[in-house]
């Protein structure tokens, strides 16, 4: 039995001493340091390298459409609406039927004003033989005449109050949404508006400017000699591709909000601009020497004013504060604090942190791609030794 287990007990000494050996390495790893984390790698951005430009002064505000000319049609009698002879939001013609109201009272008043204008007449010319005969006093001619005048007065006005059962458009247009809908009585008050008509061409566009945007301009108001051209920015940021001009200044300052109103006129014959618009006006008001055009992203609003980062000296993160001025398209015009050649960053802004590394690339590079490489101007060609001359 001894002898037996002999080998069992050689393999369990050897598992002990292999457990003790492990043990004593981990025990001696446990008193080093722990290993530092590896060093981050330079953030790939995109910069852009600006220059000095010239561009055009301008004052941005927002703005909106409105019809140059938006005309109430209203009913002149009251009555049933029987039918709306328009579709909605359709382009009508002056004098186009546009709602028809019940005529049937109104016929009848008619030719009961009829029959009491020629009744009125035949009394009178029949008069009128009389009293050149001097058989009735001027005074029953008189009444005759007074009379006949009022029943064709009457009758005059039937006519026109039947005429206006039929409401017409009174100038050309696009219609709007009917107030009213079939079956509504109308009144002849102040409830009688049926629709309006948005004359669309030209279009008008009314906008105001604050304190803010007044000291940019000369004399602090906008005059007709310190705009030069006016330009409407459409919802997706597009420019309208014709120019307007100002057709109203307002000659006061509005005391309660303390901003000049304006309105602007653009040519709209294909009808792009709808009235009610919310758009943008660009008033150009000069020119701008030596400025700098900033993506907006890569402005940073902070209490202190606006910053940009640069990739400064040994590419790392430089913020630097400017003076940034107004939009032009989708970019700041920096008016200063940046120089020519400077690279600012204008992507990954959220990451970055003042003197990190950071690996700049210009727009369209793929990160970390190498420069490419100048071609070596060619070796200078060497001249052949002159060859020994022959003795004699």
């Amino acid at each position: 039995m001894t002898f037996g287990n002999q080998p069992r007990r050689q393999a369990l000494s050897m598992i002990f001493a292999a457990t003790a050996l492990s043990s004593a390495l981990l025990a001696g790893c446990s008193d080093s340091k722990p290993a530092a984390p590896p060093a981050m790698g330079a953030m790939p951005v995109t910069v852009l390298e600006v220059q000095p430009q010239r561009v055009p002064s301008s004052v941005e505000v927002m703005a909106q459409t409105e019809g140059a000319r938006e005309t109430e049609v209203r009913a002149r009698v009251a009555g049933i609406l029987v039918k709306r002879l328009y579709q909605e939001g359709e382009t009508v013609k002056a004098g186009q039927p546009l709602f028809q109201i019940d005529r049937s009272t109104y016929e009848i008043a008619l030719a009961d004003a009829k029959a009491k204008a020629e009744q009125a007449s035949r009394e009178m010319n029949r008069l009128k033989g009389l009293i050149e005969a001097k058989a009735i006093s001027q005074k029953e001619y008189d009444d005759a005449s007074s009379g006949n005048t009022i029943a064709q007065t009457a009758l005059r006005q039937a006519e026109l109050n039947l005429s206006w059962t039929t409401v017409t458009a009174p100038v050309a247009g696009t219609t709007g949404r009917a107030a009213k809908s079939e079956g509504n009585l109308i009144t002849a008050g102040a409830d009688s508006l049926l629709t309006s008509i948005y004359q669309s061409n030209p279009i008008w566009v009314r906008f105001s400017l604050g304190d803010s945007d007044l000291s940019k301009l000369a004399g602090g108001r906008v005059t007709n000699s310190n705009v030069s051209g006016v330009e409407l920015i459409l919802a997706n940021g597009t420019v309208y591709p014709k120019a307007g001009k100002l057709n109203f200044l307002a000659s006061n300052i509005d005391t309660t909000l303390g901003t000049q109103q304006l309105r602007a006129e653009f040519d709209n014959a294909d009808n792009q601009l709808l009235p009610g618009q919310f758009v943008r006006i660009r008033l150009l008001t000069g020119v701008r020497d030596g400025v700098f055009l900033v993506p907006q992203a890569a402005v940073i609003q902070t209490e202190q004013g606006p910053i940009v980062m640069l990739a400064g000296e040994g590419d790392k993160v430089a913020p630097r504060p400017v003076q940034a001025g107004e939009w032009r398209g989708k970019d700041w015009v920096i008016l200063g604090g940046l120089k020519a050649g400077d690279k600012v960053i204008i992507d990954n802004l959220m990451k970055l942190r003042p003197g990190a590394p950071v690996a700049p690339h210009g727009p369209g590079e793929k990160p970390g791609a190498p420069a490419p490489a100048k071609e070596a101007a060619p070796a200078p060609a060497k001249e052949a030794a002159p060859a020994p001359a022959k003795q004699g």
